[in-house]
């Protein structure tokens, strides 16, 4: 049922609370984040005095930056329009709705990047892995699996 507190489990086993205001926070930490990335990614790293070689890596990375983040804004907002009674919980848990793929960085080459973009990449990195947590959280509540189906599900889920 929408509303402001969810809780996605029966009384009898420990439950998970995701509220709006967590969601909304999220949400918000999400597209700042969008915005600082498009604005420092839209740079020309080569006329910036970037070799070509990282150039290309940095181009990369801004790809990885943006998937991670809109992947993570598509489920934020999949869970605002659950709350708001826009789709149902059939709906938010199928898995159209799940949290999209987005591939890690490349930490090595990372580190020859300035430290803004540094500091970018790991700020979508570290968005984007607690949102997986909440998404296997609640898929895990949703589906009730019994235990060895959830780590069959996460080891899925790594590769």
């Amino acid at each position: 049922m929408p509303g402001d507190t969810v809780i996605w489990s029966d009384m009898d086993k420990p439950q998970y609370e995701m509220t709006s205001k967590l969601v909304d926070a999220l949400y918000t930490e999400a597209m700042v984040l969008a915005d600082e990335a498009r604005s420092y990614f839209d740079r020309d790293p080569v006329a910036g005095g970037m070799p070509s070689d990282i150039a290309v890596a940095f181009s990369c990375e801004s790809l990885k930056v943006t998937t991670r983040l809109m992947h993570s804004i598509a489920w934020l907002l999949n869970q605002k329009a659950y709350r708001a009674g826009e789709i149902d919980e059939a709906q938010v848990a199928c898995e159209a709705r799940e949290l999209g793929y987005a591939p890690a960085s490349d930490d090595i080459l990372a580190e020859r990047f300035p430290e803004e973009a540094q500091e970018i990449i790991r700020a979508s990195e570290d968005l984007y892995f607690r949102i997986q947590r909440l998404n296997a959280r609640l898929r895990d509540q949703i589906l009730d699996l019994p235990e060895p189906a959830r780590l069959r599900e996460k080891i899925l889920q790594a590769f």
